[in-house]
């Protein structure tokens, strides 16, 4: 058990980064599981594929496991609904448009006033 103040604070932060990181893969897990079985047993598989990826993107983004791996795995559900006939409605992607742009009206030039020539004292 550590005597440092400091070090008694990092075994309370660690334990509490563990049960959140515990509970994030839990989530994943279980929702990997509840898309393999909705492959089997004809439910809404879809909706399960979507969940499952949704919870790898999010133990992802926490750092809980490595981006690529979250990408690998979305993969390999994806492949499996695939050979599954599993109808994905896949992800709208967002259609970039430019926003109206509001031209000011033209405006006449302003003539410009001539410089003031400065005297210089001798």
């Amino acid at each position: 058990m550590p005597i440092i103040k400091s070090a008694k604070k990092r075994v309370r932060v660690a334990a509490k980064a563990t049960a959140r990181n515990t509970k994030t893969k839990r989530t994943f897990r279980g929702a990997i599981k509840a898309f393999q079985t909705s492959l089997t047993s004809s439910k809404d598989a879809s909706e399960a594929l979507g969940k499952a990826q949704s919870s790898l993107d999010k133990a992802a983004k926490k750092g809980v496991i490595h981006k690529n791996k979250a990408a690998r795995k979305k993969s390999q559900l994806a492949k499996a609904a695939k050979a599954a006939g599993v109808k994905t409605t896949g992800t709208k992607k967002a259609v970039a448009t430019k926003p109206a742009v509001k031209k000011a009206p033209a405006k006449k030039p302003v003539a410009k006033k001539p410089v003031a020539k400065k005297t210089v004292k001798k």
